[in-house]
């Protein structure tokens, strides 16, 4: 589980990985199909949709079922992690501006890095079927820069004060910090943590308000398993008001069990195929010495 934790963000490079990860465990389900994860998406409409990024099974379905939400009537917006949230206005223009040309213009604006054979058919949809196109993500330089300086150094205080930056819970952060050193196999050193959870919460809280002006009418977000978890990722950040109206959806490995799936992460759960992939943790300790240093000089 942890060899694959780190694997669903290393694919947009090591750096940008250590940008990244209520009461009861949800109902862990081994049906996975589009059938069955449309039934759960259309319980609330706000929908946090987990992925591995690079299992290619998970995709196929998610698509699936997204595009059976959108054939049933429900126009949500679709966010994207893949997007940086500074896209936005280049977007839009391409979005309104028409041409058979679209999607592979959007295409050419994503984070390199990422497999977009993997996402071209979120974005078919969104076009075909006229959704608001997110950028959600906060980018990797800013990332860094909070990284290194703090949440100040990308938040202006009206952002901080409405997302709850100024005052991160102490447990929030450990939680962070454990889901860092998990990702990464145990083989990061201790006094980068600390910084590298903070990047993360960071993310988690650009993502939050990158989609909370669509909460009303309905959203999808697309994105990593962290991300999408209650207790530790995006919800922390939406209005108390709102968490009701969303429901997070992990997608685990099936070879990781369960028992590897956090109490309270999710509302819903699904067991899928495993990604034939090398074991990351193999290589993963050949970049860490730069990165750190990058990290806290």
């Amino acid at each position: 589980m942890r060899a694959v934790a780190f694997k669903a963000i290393a694919n947009i490079g090591i750096a940008a990985a250590l940008l990244a990860a209520c009461a009861g465990p949800a109902p862990v389900q081994s049906g996975f199909s589009a059938q069955a994860l449309v039934r759960e998406m259309r319980r609330r409409p706000v929908v946090l949709l987990g992925e591995i990024h690079d299992n290619a099974a998970q995709h196929r379905v998610r698509a699936g079922a997204l595009r059976q939400l959108l054939q049933g009537g429900a126009r949500p917006a679709l966010a994207f992690e893949q997007f940086d949230r500074e896209r936005q206005p280049d977007i839009d223009r391409i979005v309104s501006g028409g041409g058979a040309d679209r999607l592979e213009r959007l295409v050419a604006l994503g984070v390199r890095g990422w497999d977009w054979d993997m996402y071209r058919p979120y974005l078919e949809l969104a076009l075909q079927y006229g959704l608001p196109i997110v950028a959600a993500d906060l980018s990797r330089a800013d990332a860094m820069r909070v990284s290194r300086d703090g949440y100040q150094a990308v938040f202006d205080a009206g952002a901080r004060a409405r997302l709850g930056l100024d005052s991160v819970p102490e447990d929030l952060l450990r939680e962070q910090e454990k889901a860092v050193d998990e990702g990464h196999c145990h083989k990061l050193p201790a006094q980068a943590l600390p910084a590298i959870a903070r990047a993360q919460i960071a993310r988690d809280a650009a993502l939050a308000a990158a989609i909370e002006p669509y909460l009303a009418g309905g959203v999808v977000l697309l994105a990593g398993n962290g991300h999408a978890r209650r207790d530790i990722g995006v919800p922390r950040f939406l209005p108390q008001s709102e968490r009701s109206r969303l429901i997070s959806i992990g997608l685990i490995e099936n070879d990781a069990g369960a028992e590897e799936v956090p109490p309270g992460a999710y509302d819903s759960t699904f067991l899928t195929p495993v990604q034939t992939r090398p074991d990351p943790c193999e290589s993963l300790h050949l970049d860490f010495h730069s990165l750190v240093r990058g990290l806290t000089a």
